[in-house]
């Protein structure tokens, strides 16, 4: 049976010494259940809820952090871009790029990251069935990528809540063969923590378990050693320490 993409790592840059403790862990991992897992870290959280909220390093900075992870821990890099000129200097370090789930319709930021030559990870936006997903992937198509993921991460049912139809799963897998199960966004609660997005980790595990059901060939989860002290998605981020009991079930 082929083994699931597992992509997992700090929502953002907090500093080097986390990117640090989160990839040893991941590398032990890899060793251990002879995986690929690939690490995702943002250098800029353009969405924040808050103009006060903490964004990351920013482009030079994080591009750099995000190369020392790679060269030291010999980790495949995944992280988000939002603006086009963004594609191509991240493209030079990273080996995913990742389409945030609000900009999937951007036509310019997808042609932008299919013309690198790099994997593409879209996420599917909060107000999109998985079957109007098939769009963003013939943008990308056409324009010279031969790898484009799609990732579900919920879809937005009334004020400050998300709900997954796990029925996307299988029908994007119509279009793509690489269909992604967001774990820890799709438990967010968008803006409803007074300025921040709340969210309740408890239902990471049953996301991830429900998406194999549906026949998810990868998973996201976004982890960190002390996620309620993280500086951005603490409250869905899975303890670092969690991560291996459900890559164990996930793959059992």
């Amino acid at each position: 049976m082929q083994k699931p993409v597992i992509i997992a790592g700090p929502c953002v840059i907090e500093s080097a010494e986390l990117l640090d403790v989160v990839a040893a862990e991941l590398v032990r991992l890899n060793a251990k259940y002879d995986l690929d897992i690939i690490f995702k870290a943002s250098f800029d959280k353009a969405n924040r809820t808050s103009i006060t909220s903490f964004r990351g390093p920013g482009l030079g900075k994080g591009i750099q952090m995000l190369a020392d992870v790679k060269q030291n821990h010999g980790l495949r890099i995944l992280t988000d871009i939002h603006e086009s000129t963004q594609a191509a200097p991240v493209a030079e370090v990273v080996d995913v790029l990742q389409i945030p789930a609000f900009l999937c319709r951007q036509t310019d930021l997808l042609v932008a990251a299919a013309r690198t030559g790099r994997t593409v990870n879209i996420k599917k936006a909060q107000f999109l069935s998985g079957q109007d997903m098939r769009y963003p992937v013939e943008k990308a198509r056409q324009n010279g990528c031969t790898d484009v993921w799609l990732t579900e991460r919920g879809n937005a049912m009334g004020y400050n809540n998300l709900v997954v139809d796990f029925r996307n799963i299988p029908d994007m897998l119509q279009f793509a063969p690489t269909v992604i199960m967001d774990c820890t966004h799709s438990v967010q609660r968008p803006g409803s923590a007074n300025g921040k997005t709340g969210g309740d980790r408890r239902f990471v595990p049953a996301m991830a378990l429900a998406a194999k059901a549906f026949g998810a060939t990868g998973y996201f989860f976004e982890v960190h050693p002390d996620p309620d002290n993280g500086l951005s998605d603490a409250a869905n981020m899975l303890r670092l320490t969690d991560l291996e009991p459900l890559i164990d079930k996930l793959l059992h």
